[in-house]
Order: C-alpha cells, then sequence, then structure tokens
C-alpha cells in the first residue's frame, strides 16, 4: 500500500493562498531537540557542511507565546571548526505558525520571519535523545541579511529517498510561482 501524500502548505508569510484544509501547526514540542538540515535553497548553505539547528524551549513568553532558543552550527568547507549563530525564537501572535528569530549577542540587530510547511514523524523510529525521527520543512522570510529561503531538516539519520520524494511532491504541489521558483533551485546540504 503507497504511502499517504505529504502536506506542504504555501508560506503564510509571502502568499495569499490559504493551507490546504488537512494542514496543522506542529505542537512547539515537536520542534525541540537537534535537527540536520539535509536540503536547502539558502545561499549560506552551499559553502557549509554539518549544518544543525538546534531549538530548546524557554521558560519565557513574550505576549502570551512561547519562545525557542536557537542555537545553528555549522561547519564552513574545508575547516574542521565548528560556527554557529545563536537566536531566540517567539512564536508569532497571529497564530499563522511563524516565529519571529532575534538574534543574541552582536547579532541582536539582526531578525527575520520562519515558519513551518510541513512536518511529520517517521514510524518506528527514535533517535538517540529517545524522540521520534521526523522531518520538518521551513521557509524563510527575505530579510535584510538573506534571501527567501526552504529548509528541510531531519532528526537523527538523513531521510530515506522514499520520505525526501514525498516531501518534493509536496513541495511541488504548493501552487504559488514566487515558492515554485525556490523550489527549483533546492540543494543537498553537506553531512560527513
Amino acid at each position: 500500500m503507497p504511502s499517504p501524500p505529504i502536506t506542504i502548505r504555501p508560506p503564510s508569510l509571502s502568499s495569499p493562498t490559504p493551507p490546504p484544509p488537512n494542514f496543522t501547526l506542529p505542537p512547539p514540542a515537536f520542534l525541540s531537540g537537534t535537527w540536520h538540515v539535509t536540503h536547502s535553497t539558502l545561499p549560506m548553505w552551499k559553502t557549509t557542511r554539518n549544518v544543525t539547528i538546534t531549538y530548546t524551549p524557554l521558560p519565557t513568553v513574550v505576549h502570551g507565546q512561547p519562545q525557542l532558543d536557537d542555537l545553528v552550527e555549522y561547519q564552513p568547507l574545508g575547516s574542521d571548526k565548528r560556527k554557529t549563530i545563536a537566536g531566540v525564537d517567539t512564536c508569532s501572535r497571529e497564530g499563522d505558525g511563524a516565529w519571529e528569530w532575534r538574534g543574541k549577542g552582536w547579532l541582536k540587530i539582526a531578525s527575520s520571519r520562519w515558519e513551518v510547511l510541513g512536518w511529520g514523524t517517521l514510524e518506528g523510529s527514535v533517535d538517540p535523545e529517545g524522540a521520534h525521527r521526523g522531518w520538518v520543512v521551513t521557509y524563510f522570510a527575505k530579510s535584510i541579511f538573506s534571501p527567501a529561503g526552504i529548509d528541510v531538516y531531519t532528526r537523527g539519520e538523513a531521510l530515506d529517498e522514499a520520505v525526501l520524494e514525498r516531501i518534493n511532491e509536496g513541495l511541488v504541489a504548493v501552487e504559488d510561482e514566487g515558492f515554485q521558483k525556490l523550489v527549483e533551485t533546492m540543494f543537498e546540504v553537506k553531512r560527513d
């Protein structure tokens, strides 16, 4: 029996198209933990490898909305040095699943908006931290520091080809011309 199709919604940050009726947002707890960026359209990941994003729930709330500590770690190609980008995500008050990212330290002047376009778990699979392995597709709105982009994350091991194919089918099914131009530029992020 074939697996059901994966639902990917259009980005609410840039598209007037409403999400499909069967789309639900993940609970913030689902995002908690370390994710590997496996595919992206963001140019900054073309010259890096081993990109991870770790979301940790914070005890604080802003305007009644949850916050996540957001730590991005990566290695430039040809280097063993790990670099980091640290920030805090605050869930949008609009209830659209968007998050407002604000940098920490010298990056405090930087901000961006991102949202989950699709997500799911992989049945019968648990990562070393005891969490169900899963995947997430995120969209990043254009900012003064980067273009709009799409990332695909996974917990633990790389996604198998069948799941990646279903995610790609979901991406291609989004009826938004600007979004489709981004999808066409998707590439695999290097991972050791």
